[in-house]
């Protein structure tokens, strides 16, 4: 299929939107306003190219849907702990074993990986920071390395490969054109090299200020629901102490139950894994509501799962409209988008084609091209959003550079989270674990930068090197 304008305004917009997350703003605006443009110029028709937003967005958000649920799922378990005042308990074992500040790094760094796992890190960093960080900075760890160890490992090695939630490895799978299951596998073990990198250089960098034992902690209250609460735990009910043990081992026992079924052949491909963690997630929600609330639980569990999906639509509603305009650039989705059929463009895939001649077909040039596409897209803060694009980079440019979509996809995801997700720049949720540790969000940019780069080129190359 040769080149048409609606290929020529694809490009254009496609960069238009890489500028704009470049100078850290929205790109909600510039990815409709290209969708109606492609689709007006490519069936002529004002009307069309309108029914095209709407589609696309229709489209992205049912592909997306799975995603959101998932999430309003994990949020509102969560905030029914906090009920309970299990989510407290859960963590009490864990400060008693804060005894010197080398321990309560890799403590901190341990706890906050498997909750952010399970919870994603933004609803679990008020958690760790209030209940876990004053004792381990009272153990002798400074509270930079608090912040830098939460972030790290939070932000930065649980949220890039997303390997329970899977939300992730969806997004990149999807726009890319290959398993959803693949992806997750592939960016699990890059996340665990940049982390281990990452975690490593910055603690051998501050080991030599650890050690002064009996520091002050920031003078933090945990707020929920308007009222504040003490750092230290309380046994409040017994069913506290249930779930406090009951949760925890159900979804590692789901956890567990995912990857051996993975490892024995029987994989948890597409939403099998997502499906199994959120009907797990809705069952333990409706138990602890039911538990804490008894016949009120008929009302209140509806509240949990309204500000589990409120906290969903606020953190990824943005992805949408971005998801439908590179959806169009798609084969696979551009046909139902613009109502064209079998006659349906691949934008994307036509000028990548078009352009293989100026394409570099050297698997490392290409790879990390992509990982720098990841990062420039993560600029904007958020560590999703620029997904669909690294994804469709890596469906298209496979064939030319001779390398792995899946491994593309799971380059670009990890250029994209680490970078936004909030590990190297200061306007994303890193500002929240700065403000509990009580530091210098820009000091803590300064010292995740360099472990977080050369996590993130020594990852890259793994990748091209093994698969």
């Amino acid at each position: 299929m040769g080149l048409s304008v609606a290929h020529g305004t694809y490009a254009l917009v496609t960069l238009v939107v890489i500028g704009t997350m470049l100078f850290r703003r929205g790109v909600v605006l510039p990815a409709w306003i290209g969708t109606w443009l492609v689709a007006w110029l490519w069936k002529g028709h004002l009307v069309t190219g309108l029914q095209a937003v709407f589609n696309a967005n229709l489209v992205a958000a049912r592909e997306l849907f799975s995603i959101f649920l998932i999430i309003a799922f994990m949020v509102g378990l969560l905030r029914s702990l906090e009920d309970l005042g299990a989510d407290r308990l859960m963590v009490a074992p864990v400060q008693r074993m804060m005894v010197n500040a080398h321990l309560s790094y890799f403590i901190l760094a341990g706890v906050t990986y498997i909750l952010s796992l399970f919870f994603w890190p933004t609803p679990a960093v008020p958690l760790i920071g209030a209940l876990l960080l004053p004792p381990a900075i009272r153990a002798g760890l400074p509270a930079i390395g608090g912040a830098v160890a939460i972030s790290l490992a939070g932000q930065g090695m649980a949220l890039s490969s997303d390997y329970v939630m899977q939300v992730a490895p969806m997004l990149s799978a999807k726009a890319a054109g290959v398993s959803p299951a693949a992806v997750a596998e592939r960016a699990w073990i890059l996340s665990w090299i940049t982390g281990l990198v990452a975690l490593g250089w910055a603690y051998f960098v501050l080991r030599k200020q650890m050690g002064k034992t009996g520091q002050t902690a920031p003078g933090m209250k945990l707020r929920r629901n308007g009222k504040e609460f003490p750092l230290r735990v309380k046994d409040l009910t017994v069913w506290g102490r249930v779930f406090a043990m009951l949760v925890p081992l159900s979804l590692l026992s789901v956890m567990v139950y995912m990857v051996t079924s993975k490892s024995g052949g029987s994989s948890m491909a597409g939403l099998g894994g997502a499906a199994l963690i959120g009907g797990v997630a809705a069952i333990l929600l409706t138990a602890s509501t039911v538990a804490y609330a008894r016949i009120q639980a008929l009302d209140r569990i509806s509240d949990h799962l309204v500000e589990g999906f409120l906290f969903a639509f606020r953190t990824m509603g943005p992805v949408v409209p971005i998801a439908g305009f590179f959806f169009l650039g798609s084969g696979d989705y551009s046909g139902e988008i613009l109502s064209a059929g079998k006659d349906a463009p691949s934008f994307l895939f036509d000028l990548v084609q078009a352009g293989q001649d100026l394409i570099p077909d050297h698997g490392v040039l290409t790879t990390f091209g992509i990982l720098i596409v990841g990062m420039i897209t993560g600029l904007d803060g958020s560590g999703f959003s620029g997904l669909p694009l690294t994804g469709g980079l890596s469906g298209a440019l496979a064939v030319p550079s001779g390398m792995d979509p899946v491994t593309l996809a799971a380059v670009g995801q990890m250029g994209s989270v680490w970078t936004g997700g909030g590990t190297i720049i200061a306007w994303s949720s890193l500002m929240a674990v700065a403000g509990f540790a009580g530091v210098s969000v820009m000091e803590l940019v300064r010292r995740n930068f360099l472990p977080v780069m050369a996590g993130l080129i020594l990852s890259t190359l793994v990748a091209v090197w093994i698969w």
